[in-house]
Formats: structure tokens, C-alpha cells, sequence
């Protein structure tokens, strides 16, 4: 859609030139149409809720185990330790790994050891054994070759996934590794504690 302006005194259409605008700027930052964006997303959410009368739905909350998955001083870099996490129910296979270089939520001194399941977010192939220490990455999946970045919480590399990795969260406690809960959704489950 273009903003068309009339000519005085000759009522014709002209489309606005640089000079028309002060400065030769725009008239609406970046800023301001996110803002304005916000603003008329939360009305239009407000309208459609507002004809409705107020319920109270129970709020489903994971509570996670804390769960004793290693020691620090045994790992060694870039070869992964396998483990089953957050139980031990279906595709709950999940990999800790020291990298030997930083990573999005990392652990350890150098903020290097981090987990993640070992199923893909697209279709759930097993992407355990495909772990590649040149590129700190896991994959790619036997099934449609999507491959994860584990220096950044998991991202997708390439491939048919949509979605990052689910992170196992960890805690350090001494030289035990905890694992404390997941960021992201387990493949199969529609919450990462169920099946």
C-alpha cells in the first residue's frame, strides 16, 4: 500500500517525495510500530476476551527432579556422557557434554558443559552417536539430516526442524552435576514430564 498525496490547487495524486518529510526522515521509527503493534494486538486480545464470562482453570505446573548425572572432574572435553532425564520414560535419553568452549547456559569454570535431549524436534530420530566435537554441533538426524548448534542453547544448524533442542538446565553443586529441569519441549510429549 503506498501514500499517495494531492497536489495543492490541482487536485492530482502524487506520491510524497523525500522533501515532504522533515529532515528527509521516516515518519515512524522502528520503535514506534512495534509499540504501536503491541498496543493494538493487546486491544484486539482484550476485545475477543471480553465477551466471555471470568473462569477459573487450574494452572498445570512441571515439577522437575533434581538429579545427581555426574561428577565434573570425570568429564572429559568432547566426548558426551549419556543419561535419561527428567525419568525414565520415553524419549527421555538425553547427553551431557564439556565442549572446551563457552556455551548458552554452560556450567563449570569455563561455562562449558552443557546437556541436551538426545531426540530431534521434528520427528523424533535418534540423534545419539552424532555428536561432532569440531563444531560443538549434534546431528544430523537419520531422518531429514536436521543438525544443532549446542554452543547456543541448541539452535537449529539446518534441517527440517522448527524448533531449537530441548537444554537439560544444570546445576553445580561442588563437582556434581545436577540436572534441574528442561528448556523446551520434548519430542512425544505434549509436557515433558508426560507422555
Amino acid at each position: 500500500m503506498t501514500h499517495q498525496t494531492k497536489t495543492p490547487g490541482t487536485g492530482a495524486s502524487r506520491l510524497p517525495k523525500k522533501k515532504d518529510h522533515p529532515a528527509g526522515k521516516c515518519l515512524l521509527s522502528r520503535r514506534k510500530f512495534l509499540l504501536a503493534s503491541g498496543v493494538t494486538t493487546a486491544t484486539v486480545m482484550v476485545t475477543i476476551n471480553s465477551g466471555k464470562a471470568a473462569t477459573e482453570v487450574p494452572a498445570m505446573v512441571a515439577t522437575y527432579p533434581r538429579k545427581k548425572i555426574a561428577k565434573l572432574s570425570a568429564l572429559k572435553a568432547d566426548e558426551p556422557v549419556g543419561f535419561e532425564y527428567p525419568d525414565e520414560g520415553a524419549f527421555a535419553q538425553s547427553m551431557l557434554v564439556k565442549l572446551g568452549t563457552e556455551a548458552g547456559g554452560g556450567i563449570g569454570p569455563q561455562r562449558d558443559v552443557v546437556a541436551f535431549n538426545y531426540f530431534c524436534t521434528h520427528q523424533g530420530g535418534d540423534l545419539s552417536g552424532t555428536y561432532k566435537g569440531d563444531t560443538k554441533s549434534l546431528g544430523a538426524c537419520p531422518l531429514h539430516l536436521s543438525t544443532y548448534d549446542l554452543t547456543r542453547h541448541g539452535i537449529l544448524i539446518s534441517g527440517q526442524a522448527y524448533q531449537s533442542l530441548p537444554q537439560v538446565l544444570l546445576e553445580l553443586d561442588g563437582d556434581d552435576i545436577y540436572a534441574v529441569g528442561v528448556f523446551g519441549l520434548i519430542f512425544g510429549r505434549y509436557d515433558n514430564l508426560q507422555g
